[in-house]
């Protein structure tokens, strides 16, 4: 198999292609793989370090606002959507894909619609609740639409072609153990909280969970797993502020980044997190109730309606950014901490909306395209 691959702008978009991309090796490891993603962006630092093939074409987003700089850069992205095409059709000739994947973000919209119109199979797949723009324009083009959550449907046009795929699970989450996971971490039989807002962090949820692991530093009720990101290293002073030394609490554990989030997500009772795709992909794969704090400041709201998806399944709560107090969060967690049948059936209707054969599922799809199926 032959196949290119576009997506980029976040790493919600990245990764996915790279998880169906590694997949596909697993399956088939004489397959060739191309990614095409913009220069300058995330995916030209990440894709080659995963091993895969890149190459970038000029490309930027349309910026929503009417400010003279934004007007000025529309100006320019205007042009480079015409660039763009003829330099995305010049890589798939000399590659000759045999399909093409894209996993939305601007850059996947030249390249995917320029495959459909060489007659190329195509298929794009959807993270998201609420899709993206450029994935709803794709739609009607491609030969599938893949989605991860069904309720996604509604907002494409009906001549789409439609398959329930779930969001690409990396195994080392779907596999964690929770006892030895508790064991690996230190931690005893108390409640585990683990918090995040994201690798750059999320001033929003530092300052909303500080009051409770400053409480939590001071009677050592949860044990607490928080990391505060990239751009939150002022967090440990405020709770030193609030009256405790993290470093002293060893019921704490402050850090900027979680790089094993397997074991620290199968360590928890309790996650307090944004409603990015993949972090709600992963709280199903591992049944884990959730309070869910949607960013705003995301395309069309996406997140809130990754939350709602859990919310009405009864798997878990949320509290909108506009409503986040520190007070209303420590009631909402001491609610929901102090109910463990509640927290029970949180946890089994989140593992139930769980989707975690994705990737083979994603594999067939692809294949069945390829067959002309």
């Amino acid at each position: 198999m032959r196949a290119i691959f576009a997506g980029g702008g976040t790493a919600g978009h990245i990764n996915p292609a790279l998880a169906i991309a590694g997949h596909i090796m697993e399956k088939e490891p004489d397959a060739e793989i191309l990614y095409i993603g913009a220069k300058g962006g995330m995916e030209e630092r990440l894709v080659p370090q995963s091993g895969f093939e890149f190459k970038g074409i000029t490309i930027s987003g349309f910026k929503r606002s009417f400010s003279p700089s934004a007007i000025k850069a529309n100006i320019i992205t205007a042009k480079r959507a015409i660039t763009s095409s003829h330099e995305a059709k010049k890589i798939i000739k000399e590659f000759k894909p045999d399909i093409c994947v894209g996993t939305g973000g601007y850059v996947s919209g030249p390249v995917l619609r320029t495959a459909a119109k060489m007659g190329i199979p195509t298929v794009i797949h959807e993270q998201n609740a609420f899709p993206g723009v450029t994935n709803k324009m794709l739609g009607p083009m491609v030969s599938r639409v893949m989605l991860a959550i069904p309720a996604a449907k509604k907002h494409f046009k009906e001549n789409c072609r439609f398959a329930t795929t779930g969001n690409p699970v990396r195994k080392a989450i779907i596999t964690a153990n929770k006892e030895q996971s508790r064991q690996a971490l230190d931690l005893d039989d108390r409640p585990v909280i683990l918090s995040f807002g994201g690798s750059l962090g999320a001033r929003k949820i530092n300052e909303g969970v500080a009051d409770l692991i400053a409480r939590s530093g001071k009677d050592r009720k949860y044990q607490i797993i928080h990391a505060y990101g990239q751009y939150g290293k002022w967090f440990p002073d405020l709770l030193r502020e609030k009256g405790i030394e993290p470093n002293d609490c060893k019921n704490l554990d402050i850090r900027e980044f979680i790089n094993n989030m397997p074991t620290c997500l199968a360590a928890a009772d309790l996650v307090i997190c944004r409603a990015g795709a993949i972090t709600i992909s992963e709280l199903q794969a591992q049944g884990k109730p959730s309070v869910l704090i949607p960013s705003p400041n995301v395309a069309e709201n996406h997140q809130y309606h990754n939350a709602m998806a859990l919310v009405n399944a009864d798997a878990a709560g949320i509290i909108e950014e506009k409503d986040l107090t520190p007070q209303l969060l420590i009631e909402t967690v001491d609610q929901m901490v102090s109910n463990p049948a509640k927290l029970r059936e949180y946890a089994e209707n989140a593992r139930q909306t769980a989707i975690i054969d994705a990737n083979d599922r994603i594999y067939s799809v692809i294949k069945k395209v390829l067959s002309g199926k």
